[in-house]
């Protein structure tokens, strides 16, 4: 009698741990599909991911701007942020992607195209509809990000940081008016970088300029393929790629001595010895995105809101490499230039 008592009471446990292990799995599965219950349930706080591409300055001002944004409009105890940078590799930016899917982050923010490329497709892959916040893009259309500014149809929305390069090449005129061969390096990996190359050719003309081009693949090649164009150019206009970006102290540091002056596309550049821009303030816009965020976090969908843009540029001069090249500034453009010092971030 004790044998079969004893057989019964083991096959009953057997069913109750079967049983319970079945209602746990049914549990975990409801959970994973609600997205914002999940993310939460930790620590009650709205989680967040971003994911940058590559460490330099212009991106690293839009996320300060970005969370600038969240905190000053009351969310600062709400957030809970988990930041992950690529280091200029593609394939660690998807893994950063999968990861913060994965974790179901309420909201995603992809600083730069490849950065932002990794979380749409980790979601789409996924078949999570998690808010993609993009910022420091130059073309989400052609990125294959949104279907277009006005109207996304994606689960992505953000800002771009496009510009003409018309006004890079005004102020590259009157600066240097007798430079003709205008060398551009450029990523041949990233898409925005295309893009960018193919208006400044388009534009190039207008100006009496001539491009010289020079396509990397990583910061390991830019040193190499600069060298190769250095003695056939007069002046140099680095782009918003991310891969050139990170390279700006090298790319001063090769031509200073040869009195080639740059022309960026942004402030941080000028910081890194960069002659001038009239470029955006990236700072600016990742705030301008954090806003953005902050409409979706209190219901709105990323289709909901189309891409945003920035008009607003502003002149910023490097001194101490102007008094390096021995370049006479316009009155012009003295008036209404900052003056700034060199990558020490004066």
């Amino acid at each position: 009698m004790v044998g079969k008592l004893g057989k019964k009471i083991v096959s009953l446990s057997l069913a109750l741990v079967l049983g319970g292990s079945l209602l746990a799995g049914c549990s975990k599965t409801e959970d994973t599909s609600s997205k914002s219950k999940s993310s939460k349930e930790d620590n009650g706080k709205i989680k967040i991911g971003i994911s940058q591409i590559v460490e330099h300055k212009a991106l690293d001002s839009a996320r300060e701007g970005f969370i600038a944004a969240l905190e000053e409009k009351g969310y600062k105890d709400k957030i809970d942020v988990e930041y992950k940078n690529a280091q200029g590799d593609q394939s660690l930016s998807e893994n950063i992607a999968q990861s913060f899917v994965s974790q179901d982050k309420n909201l995603v923010l992809g600083i730069g195209t490849q950065s932002a490329q990794g979380l749409y497709n980790a979601t789409q892959k996924a078949k999570k509809d998690i808010p993609v916040l993009i910022t420091a893009v130059t073309d989400p259309v052609n990125a294959k990000l949104v279907k277009s500014l006005e109207k996304t149809e994606t689960n992505v929305t953000g800002t771009s940081d496009a510009l003409s390069i018309d006004t890079q090449f005004e102020l590259l005129k009157k600066l240097v008016p007798n430079a003709k061969n205008i060398g551009i390096l450029y990523n041949t990996s990233e898409a925005n970088s295309e893009v960018q190359l193919k208006d400044a050719e388009k534009a190039a003309p207008k100006f009496g300029f001539k491009i010289v081009k020079g396509g990397v693949t990583g910061t390991n090649e830019v040193a190499q393929v600069l060298d190769s164009i250095i003695g056939k150019i007069d002046a140099i206009y680095v782009p918003t790629d991310n891969i050139v970006v990170s390279s700006m102290p090298l790319i001063y540091s090769k031509t200073i001595d040869k009195k080639i002056p740059i022309i960026g596309s942004e402030e941080g550049q000028v910081k890194d010895g960069a002659l001038a821009t009239d470029g955006i303030n990236y700072s600016k816009l990742g705030y301008q995105t954090g806003l953005m965020a902050i409409e979706i976090l209190e219901g709105k969908k990323p289709q909901d809101l189309p891409m945003q843009t920035t008009k607003e540029t502003s002149t910023v001069i490097n001194k101490e490499t102007v008094g390096k090249l021995g370049i006479k500034l316009p009155e012009d453009i003295k008036n209404k230039a900052q003056m700034i010092g060199s990558g020490k971030g004066e």
